[in-house]
């Protein structure tokens, strides 16, 4: 999907989210890289976060919960279960729902996101689904490495995969 389109909406955050040729200028040729971007939460900025539009949570590892000195007090209780790629069953430590601001240097926007948390080696420190893309109306492009959406003035905010994240593990 290049574009969302909003002609008929009367809703202002449906809107043209376009990636262009131009997008792709300062993209590293690259075999289907992840989008990873970095986002800010708990007041500290988080590197290795996996766009992952196949994922139905928003998920935080227990790794990344105890980097960023979180009192294990704020999560609750999760009674449902996850699973994880092959299938098996994933140990959900419990949820929480954090302030994140997504930004690229010049705008940003802030949402609250509910994380799973749970208890699993992953390279990445959160892996961002479809329940967050869908709240911040985002879209990512996993050929022009981007993600897009808007901030509360309507302006587009473009926040770029680091691809060198990406690659190392």
């Amino acid at each position: 999907m290049n574009s969302v389109a909003g002609e008929g909406s009367d809703d202002p955050w449906e809107t043209n989210l376009v990636f262009t040729k131009a997008d792709l200028r300062d993209v590293v040729p690259h075999d289907n890289d992840p989008v990873v971007i970095s986002v800010i939460t708990a007041g500290r900025k988080v590197h290795r976060v996996l766009v992952n539009q196949g994922s139905s949570a928003d998920v935080m590892f227990w790794s990344t919960f105890n980097k960023l000195q979180l009192s294990p007090d704020l999560l609750r209780p999760y009674t449902g279960c996850l699973y994880g790629f092959v299938g098996d069953q994933v140990e959900v430590r419990g949820y929480l729902e954090l302030r994140t601001t997504f930004t690229d240097g010049t705008t940003s926007r802030t949402k609250s996101i509910r994380y799973l948390v749970i208890n699993s080696n992953s390279a990445y420190n959160i892996l961002l689904g479809r329940p967050a893309l869908n709240r911040l109306r985002a879209v990512a492009s996993t050929r022009h490495m981007k993600m897009k959406l808007l901030d509360l003035s309507g302006r587009v905010i473009v926040i770029k995969s680091d691809q060198e994240e990406a690659w190392s593990w």
